[in-house]
């Protein structure tokens, strides 16, 4: 389940970064990436979406959330651990 986990988040952050799957590492920050504020806010939603989560982000304070977007990895990791959450 984890790399279909990791697979599809980063299908949803290459689409958003309008770059294919393989140009996104899970070492690649969202800067890194091209992707700012309002394409973060359009990831998370479409990242809930596929995952049936709700992710604890604030877009407007987004520094103050606990959900750790500081790389591909932390987003990944902080899925998977809702999703677990989720099903149990």
């Amino acid at each position: 389940m984890t790399k279909n986990i990791q697979d599809r988040v980063i299908e949803i952050i290459a689409e958003q970064a309008v770059l294919e799957p393989s140009d996104v590492t899970m070492e690649s920050t969202l800067e890194d990436l091209g992707i700012d504020s309002l394409g973060l806010v359009e990831s998370i939603f479409a990242i809930e979406e596929a995952f049936d989560i709700t992710v604890p982000f604030n877009a407007n304070e987004p520094t103050e959330s606990d959900f750790d977007i500081s790389s591909v990895a932390t987003i990944v990791a902080g899925i998977e651990k809702l999703v677990a959450e989720q099903h149990s």
